[in-house]
């Protein structure tokens, strides 16, 4: 009869320590707010900032949390795609998840053929008609400028990013990038007139707020795309079709 009450008395116990055991402590996350400023020649044209990508690169042991988290609306996706319309190509930039696939349908009554000549993911789609639609993979995070070997003036810009946390600036250049875990990170911006910079950033426990990150577009000059083929599209009767 003791040794019954004994054991019973150590179940008693040991369903108390479970229920009193504490758990895994929750990473405490919060909304990433800043400001994108693009310094810009005298008498230069206000560009669109709306076609800007910031993202967020988790380091060291941030890494390893933001590879376990849910995916958030801030995630780039897997598979996406980029219209031509009217000869141009619609959006003009695209986020993608690194590794990821992005669709080219043609809804032009007339052939496209889109390229990249972009060293790390050179490929060519080929010359395709109306409602048809090919593919390319974005193996590697960079930015990859789209062209058609057909149009010279259809341009447009794949940002393949390996990051959880990846959005487009506002008109007016803010942005907000939510959900992220304390910790620390790189902040990347990315525009066509500016290309890439970056800066340290440590994420609180509620976030972070006014975070400021400047583009320097003043050495930008607008210059023509070779072709497919490394020549002049005049030299290759472009527009054609």
């Amino acid at each position: 009869m003791r040794l019954t009450a004994g054991v019973r008395a150590c179940g008693v116990f040991a369903g108390a320590l479970a229920v009193t055991a504490p758990h895994a402590p929750t990473r405490a996350v919060g909304d990433v707010r800043g400001q994108i400023t693009l310094l810009e020649r005298d008498g230069a044209a206000p560009a669109d900032l709306t076609s800007t990508v910031v993202y967020l690169e988790p380091v060291a042991a941030t890494a390893a949390l933001a590879s376990t988290r849910s995916a958030s609306s801030a995630a780039a996706p897997r598979a996406t795609e980029i219209v031509m319309r009217g000869r141009e190509f619609i959006p003009h930039v695209r986020i993608v998840a690194a590794g990821g696939d992005v669709a080219f349908p043609n809804d032009d009554p007339f052939s496209h053929n889109v390229f990249s000549n972009t060293e790390s993911n050179a490929f060519d789609l080929g010359l395709y008609r109306y409602h048809a639609s090919r593919s390319a993979t974005f193996a590697r995070p960079g930015v990859y400028p789209i062209y058609c070997n057909i149009h010279h003036r259809m341009v447009s810009f794949v940002v393949a990013v390996a990051s959880p946390y990846a959005v487009f600036a506002g008109r007016d250049g803010r942005f907000t990038i939510p959900d992220v875990p304390a910790g620390a990170y790189v902040l990347h911006a990315w525009h066509e007139r500016a290309g890439e910079t970056s800066r340290p950033l440590t994420v609180g426990g509620t976030g972070s707020s006014d975070v400021p990150l400047a583009l320097d577009a003043r050495g930008y000059v607008a210059a023509p795309h070779p072709n497919k083929f490394g020549l002049p599209y005049a030299a290759t009767r472009a527009d054609r079709y």
